[in-house]
């Protein structure tokens, strides 16, 4: 077994996803090593992952439910460590009824409040619309305008909706950027287990066991145990 990093780029870390779990599945590993190498790691969370279940939006009728996730996404960040978690409302799978500027400036607030220097979100061809607004706003909030402290912008994968979209136009996940978490697996997994009521049972991709291998398969890609994989979106050295 190799000797477990410590050491990461970036001392600032905004991760902005579109779903409460998106963040862990994507990024919960190197989240806790982030945390682990002495960063600051700032979690954008932009719709509220409830509301979609029933044919029509109707929040009144899922009080307890998003009070549940709430609760849930505040243990998953309290296990991996996370210095701050912001979660908004906007409509769960229904981004594109909102006007997309909205999110853009929601993000951009966040931005500003946190003036990170490494940026974690959705690679930008996922088969959930909402996965891909979100990336889009943060493309569009973090244009690489002159002062901006953003110096890496990163694009995870999220089981059940990165490796579901079929073949066609839009390019597919292939990964360029690998990050060990063989020492913080535990970690994510304990994180996506706090998520109970979002994992599903195995063998499907959002199964504790599929993340699991997921990890284990990325880490063999490179030659460790355990890693989460990246698109590498801009880097500025």
């Amino acid at each position: 077994m190799s000797a477990p990093r410590t050491e990461l780029d970036g001392k600032r870390i905004a991760v902005i996803a579109a779903h409460p779990d998106d963040e862990i599945l994507g990024c919960g590993g190197t989240i806790a090593r982030h945390i682990a190498a002495g960063a600051t790691v700032n979690v954008l969370i932009v719709a509220e992952g409830v509301t979609s279940r029933t044919p029509q939006r109707q929040p009144k009728e899922h009080v307890s439910n998003l009070q549940h996730l709430a609760s849930s996404a505040q243990v998953a960040h309290q296990i991996v460590g996370t210095s701050q978690l912001t979660l908004l409302d906007f409509p769960d799978n229904r981004l594109d009824s909102v006007d997309f500027l909205d999110i853009v400036k929601a993000v951009e607030t966040f931005i500003e409040a946190t003036a990170p220097d490494t940026v974690y979100t959705h690679f930008p061809h996922d088969l959930n619309i909402d996965h891909r607004l979100v990336s889009e706003a943060v493309q569009t909030a973090c244009r690489p305008q002159p002062g901006s402290g953003i110096r890496k912008i990163l694009f995870f994968e999220v089981p059940s909706s990165t490796g579901w979209r079929m073949a066609g136009p839009a390019a597919s996940f292939a990964p360029n950027y690998f990050i060990d978490i063989e020492a913080t697996l535990k970690k994510k997994l304990e994180a996506l287990a706090a998520y109970s009521q979002e994992m599903r049972p195995w063998p499907h991709a959002r199964s504790l066991e599929a993340s699991e291998h997921l990890a284990r398969w990325r880490g063999a890609s490179v030659g460790t145990s355990a890693a989460e994989a990246y698109v590498l979106g801009q880097y500025l050295a």
